[in-house]
């Protein structure tokens, strides 16, 4: 079979070719200089790849988060906003529960490092009339506030991280002579 090429000639032949022209142009390159484009290629793409999947990373963990806190938010302010506990409590606080809900949401949003925040208003005017010693409608704000990942790492000095924090908010009005509504 005089005629089949084997590999190992059409490997020299394509050497002896690609020899005959460096020959022609006059340099030789060194023996890795073709081969190792991808190296430098894979060095820079690759810490691109990185930062994109910890974006992408920290996106995932902070719509989970969201998806959860918009879940629990609702129950837990109408379980505490509408009959809060009063037991110790003096009574000019009694209305205001948002110590109980930041308890209660951040014993709920175990899990996710995130920071909780509760803060209520009341809609009632300021007037002297009989209807202002009946409680009002109450707005309570829930805030979850999340730091993305890595964000406390230094090496060598070099704090690295996002500088941002993610935040999320909620807010949920209740009357609290109506248990159970929400307005």
């Amino acid at each position: 079979m005089p005629d089949e090429i084997l590999p190992s000639e059409s490997c020299r032949q394509s050497c002896k070719s690609h020899e005959s022209h460096h020959r022609v142009s006059g340099r030789i390159p060194p023996l890795g200089e073709e081969r190792a484009q991808a190296t430098v290629e894979m060095a820079v793409v690759v810490p691109v790849l990185i930062v994109l999947a910890l974006i992408a990373y920290n996106l995932m963990l902070f719509l989970s988060a969201s998806a959860r806190f918009d879940r629990v938010v609702p129950d837990i302010v109408i379980a505490q906003g509408v009959s809060p506990q009063t037991a110790g409590v003096d009574p000019g606080s009694v209305l205001d529960a948002s110590g109980v809900i930041q308890a209660q949401l951040a014993s709920a949003m175990e899990g996710y490092e995130v920071e909780i925040e509760v803060s209520s208003s009341s809609s009632e005017n300021a007037s002297s009339s009989m209807l202002s010693l009946v409680g009002s409608l109450r707005t309570y704000r829930c805030t979850m506030r999340m730091r993305p990942w890595p964000s406390g790492l230094s090496i060598a000095g070099v704090e690295l991280g996002a500088p941002a924090v993610l935040e999320h908010e909620r807010a949920v009005t209740i009357d609290p002579w109506r248990p159970g509504v929400v307005v």
